[in-house]
C-alpha cells in the first residue's frame, strides 16, 4: 500500500515561500505564479482569501488531485491565521498590552487542522496557554482574552467567518492553561455525556498554527493517554456515528437523507460522506492511542496497527479523494454560477460509472463505521 505522504514539493512551491522564489518557476506555471504571489502578497487578508478559487481553477488545469488541492487551501488558510495573529500581537504592543505574559499556542480545529479544508471554512479554534498560579488567572487570561477577540475579528474580516456555534479561542471553554485542558479532557472522558462527546469531537483534532507548539504535543501526550481507556466515553462516541450515516438506503443504493435539499437530486456528500468516513478514522485511531490527525495519517497508523488492512486502506484513501474531487468541483462550479459554496453534490450530473463508483466508496465507508463500532465497545 502507498498512501501519499502530507509532505509533498507541491506544498513548498505553493507557501509563501515559493512565492518568493517563484522567479524560477518555468514558463507553464506563470498563470499559477501570479496568483501565488497575490495570496501570499497582499497585505488585504481578505483579497487574498478570495484568490484561492483562482489557485484552484489553475491547480486543476494541472491535473493537481484535490486531496492534495485540499491540503493547499488550508496551507494558506494557515498563513492567514498566522498574519491575523501577529497583526493582532503588533496592535495590543503598540496599544499598551505588552508582550504575552507567558507561553501560549493557538490551533486549529477540524478539517483545517487536519489540513482537509474545502472552499469556505468558518472559524473553529482554540487556546492552550502555558500553566500558571490561579492567583494570577484574571490578569493572564484577559490578556489572552484580547488577543483571541482581536485575532478572530480579523479572521472574520478575511472571509473566515466567526463559528455560529463559538468554538473559538475568544470564548473561555476553548481557552485554558495547558493543566485546566488536560483536567477538562478527563472530567470529559469519565462520563458518557452526548454534549461532552460532541465537544470533544470538534476539538480532538487540532493543530498548531501558532505559538509554542510544545504545548500542543504536551497536550497530545495527554490525549494518548486517557483515550484508549475512555470506554464509556468512545462507546457515546461511537453511538454518535449513527448521527451522521452515508447516503446510502437499506438496500445500498445511493440516497441522501433529504435534509435541507436544494433540489431533488442534492446529495449533502459533506455530511454523508467525508463526515462519516473522518469520524469513524477519529474514534479508531483515538482507541488504539495514535498521535495523527489527517485522514490519511491515521489510515496509514492504522495499517500499522493491524486495526484495518492495507487493502481497505487503500480503497478508503482512494474514497476520500474522490469524495473530496466530487465536492470541490461542485464548489467551484456554484462559485461561477454565483451561488453559495456548501457542502452539496448534485448526483444527477453524474453518469453511471460515476454513481457506481460513489456507491462503492459509500459502502466501505460504511463497513468502517460498523468497524470502528465494535472497536470502541471492546
Amino acid at each position: 500500500m502507498y498512501i501519499y505522504n502530507e509532505h509533498s514539493p507541491w506544498r513548498i512551491l505553493l507557501s509563501e515561500r515559493g512565492a518568493v522564489e517563484a522567479a524560477s518557476w518555468p514558463a507553464a506555471l506563470h498563470s499559477l505564479k501570479s496568483v501565488l504571489q497575490e495570496m501570499y502578497g497582499s497585505p488585504d487578508l481578505g483579497a487574498a482569501r478570495r484568490l484561492q478559487p483562482d489557485m484552484v481553477r489553475e491547480l486543476f488545469a494541472l491535473d493537481i488531485p484535490a486531496w492534495r488541492i485540499s491540503q493547499l487551501l488550508s496551507d494558506h488558510n494557515d498563513w492567514v491565521y498566522r498574519r491575523s495573529i501577529e497583526l493582532s500581537l503588533e496592535e495590543m504592543l503598540a496599544q499598551g498590552w505588552g508582550s504575552p505574559p507567558c507561553r501560549f499556542c493557538i490551533l486549529s480545529l477540524g478539517s483545517g487542522a487536519r489540513h482537509e479544508s474545502l472552499l469556505s471554512p468558518d472559524q473553529d479554534n482554540a487556546m492552550i496557554i502555558e500553566s500558571y498560579p490561579d492567583q494570577q488567572h484574571h490578569e493572564i487570561d484577559t490578556w489572552f482574552q484580547a488577543l483571541a477577540e482581536r485575532f478572530t475579528d480579523r479572521l472574520d474580516q478575511a472571509d473566515i467567518p466567526l463559528c455560529k456555534g463559538h468554538v473559538m479561542a475568544r470564548w473561555p471553554l476553548w481557552r485554558k492553561n495547558l493543566d485546566q485542558w488536560c483536567e477538562q479532557m478527563r472530567f470529559w472522558t469519565r462520563r458518557r455525556v452526548v454534549r461532552q462527546v460532541q465537544f470533544s469531537n470538534i476539538l480532538l483534532d487540532f493543530y498548531p498554527v501558532y505559538g509554542d507548539v510544545s504545548l500542543c504535543e504536551a497536550f497530545r501526550d495527554c490525549i494518548v493517554e486517557i483515550m484508549p481507556n475512555a470506554g464509556l466515553f468512545l462507546g457515546e462516541m461511537s453511538d454518535l456515528l449513527d448521527e451522521t450515516p452515508v447516503a446510502l438506503d437499506r438496500f445500498g443504493r445511493v440516497q441522501g437523507d433529504g435534509r435541507d435539499a436544494p433540489h431533488a437530486t442534492a446529495l449533502n456528500i459533506k455530511r454523508q460522506g467525508l463526515l462519516p468516513l473522518q469520524s469513524a478514522l477519529r474514534l479508531l485511531s483515538l482507541r488504539a492511542g495514535i498521535r495523527a490527525i489527517d485522514s490519511r495519517g491515521r489510515l496509514r497508523a492504522l495499517v500499522e496497527c493491524r486495526v484495518i488492512s492495507e487493502r481497505e486502506a487503500s480503497a478508503l484513501d482512494a474514497a476520500l479523494g474522490r469524495l473530496q474531487s466530487l465536492l470541490l468541483q461542485s464548489q467551484m462550479a456554484s462559485l461561477e454560477q454565483g451561488r453559495m459554496v456548501d457542502g452539496w453534490i448534485n448526483q444527477g450530473q453524474l453518469d453511471e460509472a460515476g454513481l457506481q463508483l460513489l456507491r462503492l466508496d459509500l459502502l466501505q465507508i460504511q463497513q468502517l463505521q460498523k468497524r470502528a463500532r465494535v472497536q470502541a465497545h471492546s
